[in-house]
């Protein structure tokens, strides 16, 4: 998979960011949407053979800003660690990247509304003897440093090592060297590298109370009011069903994203961070 592009300095001023009749939504650069993302997170963000980013959250964000009037949408990548920190400090317009939503990074930024839900799971090697969460208990264990994963891990698996990493690809290499037993991360990003590697999942573990949204700073409500509106339309008019069919292919769909015609039962999995 493709390395995490270098961070951009493109902090934006006071004036270009301020909302204007020329630039309702604040945006830095005004008709330019600047998206602060990862470069590994496949299916959901990964840079590909080009270097150019895609993914569901890529796809549905384009469609989504679209919608919103707005088609020159730049991708960057960073470090998950201080994604939302450059949102709110205003170096980017927003952040997607199957980003959980919480109360605790609410504190640092707004975000839209949700638009995935799903799964957590542990991965590691089929000789590693784990075969559940409490395996876990005198292990080491990689977590994506200012992930869901890593805050659960703090709370839940206190018996093991937690190793903090910057992105999965440098986890799961540590996977496979045996400098770590096991690799926490998101339900699909977690099939991409078993399928991969040949990794084996020891637990999936529910996180439906934190669906992924887009973050955006607290001081952009035209902004965020759009995307909503977007994310709506795209959910009742089947394109994120589309999307979600072309890149989770098999996997269990969360219903409360379908038109509403289509919503029958409860949530199924789809991770975020």
């Amino acid at each position: 998979m493709a390395a995490i592009l270098a961070l951009s300095g493109c902090g934006g001023s006071t004036a270009s960011s301020s909302p204007s009749a020329e630039n309702p939504y604040g945006l830095i650069e005004p008709g330019t949407i600047r998206v602060a993302s990862l470069g590994d997170s496949k299916p959901y963000t990964f840079t590909d053979s080009s270097g150019n980013f895609t993914g569901f959250d890529v796809e549905l964000f384009k469609d989504v800003a679209h919608r919103a009037g707005v088609d020159n949408v730049v991708f960057t990548g960073q470090d998950f660690s201080g994604l939302l920190a450059a949102v709110a400090n205003g170096q980017f317009d927003v952040g997607v990247a199957a980003i959980g939503i919480t109360d605790k990074r609410k504190e640092t930024v707004d975000f839209s509304d949700g638009y995935l839900a799903g799964y957590l799971t542990v991965i590691t090697t089929k000789t590693s003897g784990i075969n559940d969460a409490d395996g876990l208990n005198g292990k080491r264990l990689g977590v994506v440093q200012g992930t869901l994963q890593e805050a659960y891990a703090v709370k839940n698996f206190t018996s093991a090592q937690l190793v903090r990493f910057p992105d999965n690809n440098t986890a799961i290499s540590a996977v496979n060297s045996g400098s770590v037993d096991a690799h926490f991360l998101d339900y699909e990003a977690a099939k991409e590298y078993q399928e991969q590697f040949g990794l084996v999942s020891a637990a999936d573990i529910p996180s439906f109370d934190a669906p992924a949204g887009f973050a955006i700073a607290k001081d952009k409500p035209a902004f965020k009011e759009a995307l909503n509106k977007g994310l709506a339309e795209a959910m009742e008019d089947g394109t994120w069903k589309k999307l979600y069919e072309k890149w989770f292919p098999g996997s269990p769909m969360p219903e409360q994203y379908l038109p509403k015609a289509e919503q029958t039962s409860s949530p199924s999995p789809t991770a975020s961070k």
